[in-house]
């Protein structure tokens, strides 16, 4: 499956992406105006809809039997699969629109130069915003190396980026609220800045890979053109729900599906003994679990739904949640083509241990 960022990257860089400009002036974004709000209204009046025909399709529809397992697992599906598209299409649309004036580059000009601990913080927020995924890591890597910009806050910013999703970050206020939208963002920030400063404590520069350093402008991205009109940029939103959209909703619906058999068929009691803040266990193999899964954002939120809804804790769901996105097994694969065995080990245990002190932290006071 494919990250976040990686499809980010392909809309800013995949074919009709406005050039500048000449694509389009200024005044074209009121061609966009009508069309948007017919758009949107229409959107609203979906969404609302949704509670009531899944109501509808499962129970008058397929006559299914209310408080069956199936019956259960057949609504939450009709429900959370137009409910999580909607949701998607119009996170993507607004993140094209604000990554059009974010580019790795400019990352990169931003960053180098910076104080190590103001870097860390910089680095972590840039990540939300600019491009990248697991098969953009080694150009990323190599283009801060580069750029003078400091190992540790370059750490920061490589766990941000896949791990502080905005996309998943949306998808969570809309369906759980601001409360654990922002323990989320804030705990990702907080493992990004923490994890690279660490590292970047550690003085393990003789463990990136001797090329790395001989590299000179490898994988350095086309400078973006800033004075791009905001007619270009409504094109980039509509780019990005077409490249992005159309790329993940299989997994969107195999993650619901997935969600919909633990909706309807696993007993609350095996959840909560299983994921469960009273099982000190549960987090770290939460985090042994989805470190392998691999998958995207978007895929992995109707499971976070359905596992808090039978009575996983809260704390475990994020500690799974986030090794799911921020420890990815491949992209610690590629990255090896950067670095040597000892620093890629080292990354992958200091963001487990904040991942693990995150699951426990709010296993424990929440």
């Amino acid at each position: 499956m494919e990250s976040k960022a990686c499809c980010r990257q392909e809309v800013a860089e995949g074919p009709g992406a406005p050039a500048g400009p000449a694509a389009g002036g200024s005044k074209n974004y009121r061609s966009y105006l009508l069309p948007g709000i017919l758009l949107l209204s229409g959107w609203w009046l979906l969404y609302r809809s949704l509670a009531p025909f899944s109501r509808w399709l499962t129970y008058d529809v397929f006559s299914l039997t209310r408080g069956s397992g199936f019956a259960s697992a057949v609504e939450f599906f009709v429900f959370d699969t137009p409910k999580v598209l909607l949701l998607l299409t119009l996170v993507v649309f607004w993140v094209g629109v604000v990554r059009s004036y974010f580019t790795p580059d400019r990352a990169r000009r931003i960053l180098a130069g910076k104080r190590e601990a103001a870097g860390n913080v910089f680095a972590a927020l840039l990540g939300i915003v600019t491009p990248f995924c697991s098969c953009s890591a080694v150009p990323m890597f190599i283009g801060f190396v580069t750029a003078g910009v400091p190992l540790g806050v370059t750490f920061s910013f490589l766990i941000s980026a896949p791990m502080v999703n905005e996309i998943a970050l949306v998808l969570l206020f809309g369906l759980f609220g601001w409360k654990i939208a922002a323990l989320y963002l804030g705990t990702g920030l907080g493992i990004a800045m923490i994890a690279g400063w660490t590292i970047g404590r550690l003085g393990m520069e003789e463990h990136v890979e001797p090329w790395v350093y001989q590299a000179v402008g490898v994988g350095a991205e086309v400078a973006e053109d800033e004075a791009m009109s905001i007619a270009n940029r409504i094109r980039y939103g509509y780019e990005a729900v077409r490249d992005i959209v159309v790329k993940v909703w299989v997994y969107v619906v195999l993650g619901i599906s997935v969600g919909a058999a633990i909706h309807g068929y696993v007993p609350e009691k095996f959840m909560a003994s299983f994921m469960g803040s009273g099982a000190w266990w549960s987090v770290p193999l939460a985090v042994l679990i989805g470190i392998p899964m691999y998958s995207n954002a978007a895929g992995i939120i109707p499971i976070v739904q359905a596992l808090l809804a039978k009575g996983a804790a809260l704390g475990t769901v994020l500690a799974f949640m986030m090794s799911v996105i921020g420890l990815s097994l491949p992209e610690m694969i590629i990255l090896r083509k950067v670095l040597k065995v000892r620093l890629i080990a080292t990354f992958a245990g200091v963001v487990g241990i904040g991942i693990l002190i995150v699951g426990y932290l709010f296993n424990l006071v929440l």
